[in-house]
């Protein structure tokens, strides 16, 4: 049976100088996260206006797919709902119920199993459900899809074709890191693994790396390494003279690769007189789009197992 909607369910971003502090106290909340250090982060934001390149990037992608799902026969509304940023998930949910939409399929904006980019964003649903109360509609989320050949399909094109114009970079794939606690009970890592491997075989790459981007919190918390700069800093020793970043942790451009990896990853490489590169997201890549359209009016997703990603963080 077709779902009567797609919910696109994603991280959100400010939209303006006056939405970075609000949006990073939304993201921060239950981490002991001081405002000094919130204010740190929210520059980064005002490089940009105060608006995160994450916004339009959605929007981009709600259209892509009611386009794409037009053209299919299957013309259903495509909402979207944040966690931490308007539109927010409770106002999406309402305004599903509110238009008669009895059942819907979620897509969240990551590719990868852990318990922040896929069991939370379940848990976010729930949560948005019950607020709504017993009117709302009933959302089916779709499984992450790293593994997926329009989304690994789409990485390998676009290293490809940065390898033709640099055969001879060292290619580093990137993922937001996480806290080991978090990663030791999901699949994260192995999954980026996989990709990555699956990714470099479709762009004919024989060697390549992963690290880990955009930690946070506590410096005494152990996160997954090697780190983007680090792992930067040994290339020259080994002979290279450019590097290629492939963001795979990323299906859009979030402050975390225009940022972190544009403006801090790339000023690393230039201080170690590394040519640089950094390939683009899946973004609204026609492949993708149409990998995520058939996903949604495919036959409705089973759940997630009870234990799938689970995390039980121990105080610092």
């Amino acid at each position: 049976m077709l779902p009567e909607a797609l919910l696109i369910v994603s991280f959100g971003g400010p939209g303006g100088p006056e939405e970075v502090m609000p949006f990073l106290r939304n993201v921060a909340r239950g981490r002991n996260i001081s405002d000094e250090r919130l204010a740190q982060v929210a520059e980064h934001y005002y490089l940009f206006d105060g608006i995160s390149p994450l916004n339009e990037a959605n929007r981009q992608l709600v259209a892509a797919l009611s386009s794409e799902l037009a053209k299919r026969g299957v013309p259903i509304p495509v909402y979207l709902g944040n966690r931490n940023a308007p539109p927010m998930l409770v106002d999406a949910v309402a305004q599903m119920s509110n238009d008669g939409i009895s059942e819907a399929v979620a897509c969240v904006t990551s590719a990868f199993g852990s318990y922040a980019g896929c069991r939370q964003y379940a848990e976010d649903i729930a949560q948005a459900r019950k607020a709504v109360g017993p009117r709302a509609s009933a959302i089916h989320k779709l499984p992450p899809f790293w593994n997926q050949e329009g989304f690994l399909a789409v990485m390998g094109q676009h290293l490809a074709a940065a390898l033709k114009q640099e055969p001879d970079a060292a290619v580093m794939f990137t993922a937001h890191s996480l806290p080991q606690t978090m990663a030791a009970t999901a699949p994260y890592a192995a999954q980026l693994y996989e990709a990555c491997s699956a990714v470099a075989e479709r762009a004919h790459c024989a060697n390549w790396r992963l690290a880990y981007q955009s930690r946070s919190g506590p410096p005494q918390v152990p996160w997954l390494e090697p780190d983007v700069c680090e792992e930067l800093e040994r290339l020259p020793a080994t002979g290279v003279e450019a590097v290629i970043l492939v963001p795979i942790g990323f299906v859009a451009d979030h402050m975390e690769v225009v940022y972190d990896l544009d403006i801090e990853a790339r000023k690393r490489a230039d201080s170690l007189g590394l040519r640089f590169q950094r390939v683009p997201t899946v973004g609204v890549h026609p492949t993708f789009v149409a990998m995520i359209a058939q996903l949604a009016i495919g036959s409705i997703p089973s759940p997630c197992p009870a234990h799938c990603c689970l995390y039980s963080p121990k105080p610092a």
